[in-house]
């Protein structure tokens, strides 16, 4: 299984990291798997064929959790001959669920009866009784064989459930899947602690959120995580926006809120040529993870026939031919005037030549270029390139900090999980997005353990420039340094460490970006010349 030595790796980090859940993920996800490879090896299912009903068990097992905590709430209200509604259930995030739907039901049905048609009906009832699911639960069980289904429930079944539990393994194996088997040419999943740093700095307490490139929806949920955090409910105060081109992982993105008792608005569609929200100047948040470097964008098809460019590209179209900064310039229109923006970058593009370093200097000058964070490699599942995380804020543009940016060099900050795997503790990222609240002079947060950290570097006294690690600059020396976005140029390097020669490694990692993203693309063309070679050799 080619997913499985990434996955024993990671496993350890997740364990760790989630202490407090009494599962043994490691022992879980190693017989998780064995079940995926009996689908893998004896039936003529491909991994992307599976892995819905697969997640979609481990959903159902998650939503009777969720349903039997809200229902035990509602048999406070609910008494004598009054029974809840539906509604009342979805009102509390909670997905219904009747009574032939219910993990333990179906686990409990005789061996002898059909469980894959059993399951088939639960997720047409469970579609029934909860109309935002239409099209997400899948239908075709009948394509997998009882025998491991039934594995698959047991497997499940008797872990003892503690808080997120199953939300955490479901967003475990959601990555497993998505990394392994969905990866496509410059599109990777984003792990969690680079979306929680990406939600520690934009602060989405309040407002409309929206990811054009949402994938399974980690952004929405994490925001949601952060919402709860500060003691509020996220269903009344977000409103999730989504686009998504590939209609499995539009489903998934679904299947992923529900799971998490959230609901949204998710599109199918391709956010170059469309746009269904009517994003322009819309929203209050924008998080995304987009393809890096992604070529051969039809640029006929982004002009009107007036010839004028489409309002969603406010920066203009680079004449090279790369989408980053058609990106960049999307998720700046979509922010309204007091909007906030973070997404993950590739490197390349902070110091990206020619037409783009032009819509980068139009960027800049209107101020909204609020912090550029860079990271460290192998901070994903499957690449090493190291990413840059650019935050854009249009309301900061109107105030005294409005001709800086930020530049934070994250680059030695990291938690070392694996050999090959890299991450942030949640110290870590409280401590990032500190040294941002210290900049905008908000209040620190320290209940996750960043204050020494805190202390460490500021004294106590606000913010400052700390050589090595940030750097509060004006838009002069931007434009001295060719309008450049790369905070290695910005902050230093601490006293008594050696510099790095910047050039040398911004030519490597630009070297080392395309490689992977060459890479990826070379496996996803011998993965469908593997596919067409076998459906000819079958025909």
């Amino acid at each position: 299984m080619m997913a499985h030595a990434a996955i024993l790796s990671n496993n350890k980090h997740l364990k760790e990291n989630r202490g407090n859940v009494a599962v043994d993920l490691q022992d879980l996800s190693r017989r998780l798997f064995q079940t995926a490879n009996q689908l893998w090896t004896n039936t003529a299912l491909r991994p992307d064929q599976y892995a819905q009903p697969v997640l979609a068990l481990i959903a159902l097992r998650q939503m009777e959790t969720k349903f039997d905590l809200v229902g035990q709430e509602l048999a406070k209200t609910f008494t004598g001959r009054l029974s809840p509604a539906p509604s009342d259930y979805q009102g509390r995030g909670a997905v219904f669920l009747p009574d032939n739907a219910r993990f333990s039901y179906l686990l409990g049905l005789p061996e002898t009866s059909n469980l894959a048609e059993a399951l088939n009906e639960a997720m047409k009832g469970i579609t029934e009784a909860n109309p935002d699911l239409a099209g997400v639960l899948p239908q075709g069980y009948g394509s997998l064989p009882d025998s491991v289904l039934r594995e698959l429930m047991r497997l499940l079944a008797p872990l003892k459930i503690e808080g997120d539990a199953y939300g955490l393994i479901f967003e475990y194996f959601m990555g497993q899947f998505a990394s392994a088997f969905m990866q496509k040419g410059g599109e990777y999943f984003t792990p969690s602690s680079i979306v929680k740093l990406i939600v520690e700095v934009i602060e989405p307490y309040h407002g409309k959120i929206f990811d054009p490139a949402c994938g399974s929806g980690g952004m929405f949920v994490h925001s949601a995580e952060f919402v709860r955090r500060h003691h509020k409910t996220p269903s009344r105060e977000l409103s999730v926006h989504g686009t998504e081109k590939m209609a499995d992982t539009q489903r998934l993105c679904r299947l992923n809120l529900a799971v998490h008792g959230l609901s949204g608005d998710i599109r199918e569609a391709n956010s170059y040529y469309e746009d269904p929200h009517g994003m322009v100047g819309k929203f209050d948040f924008v998080m995304a993870n987009p393809p890096f470097n992604q070529s051969e964008v039809d640029r006929d098809r982004l002009v009107n026939e007036a010839g004028k460019v489409d309002a969603r590209f406010p920066l203009g179209i680079p004449t090279t031919n790369n989408a980053n900064y058609l990106w960049i310039g999307m998720f700046y229109a979509a922010l309204n005037e007091t909007g906030r923006a973070g997404f993950v970058m590739a490197n390349s593009a902070s110091d990206a030549g020619g037409s783009e370093k032009e819509m980068r200097r139009k960027l800049i000058e209107s101020g909204a270029v609020d912090c550029i964070i860079s990271t460290s490699p192998n901070m994903f599942f499957t690449v090493t390139l190291p990413v840059t995380l650019w935050f854009l804020d249009r309301r900061k543009a109107m105030g005294p900090r409005g001709d800086q940016v930020l530049f934070i060099d994250a680059r030695h900050i990291f938690h070392q999980v694996s050999r090959a795997y890299r991450d942030f503790t949640p110290e870590q990222i409280e401590f990032l997005g500190n040294i941002v609240r210290l900049w905008r002079g908000e209040e620190v947060e320290v209940e996750a353990g960043s204050a020494a950290l805190v202390a460490s570097a500021f004294g106590g006294e606000g913010y400052r420039d700390v050589l090595g690690l940030c750097k509060a600059a004006n838009r002069a020396e931007l434009a001295a340094l060719d309008w450049s976005l790369n905070p290695g140029r910005y902050v230093g390097v601490a006293l008594g460490e050696q510099r790095d020669d910047e050039d040398f490694k911004m030519r490597l990692e630009a070297l080392q970006e395309e490689l992977e993203g060459l890479n990826a693309e070379a496996a996803r063309l011998q993965a469908v010349i593997a596919q067409n070679v076998a459906e000819v050799l079958e025909a």
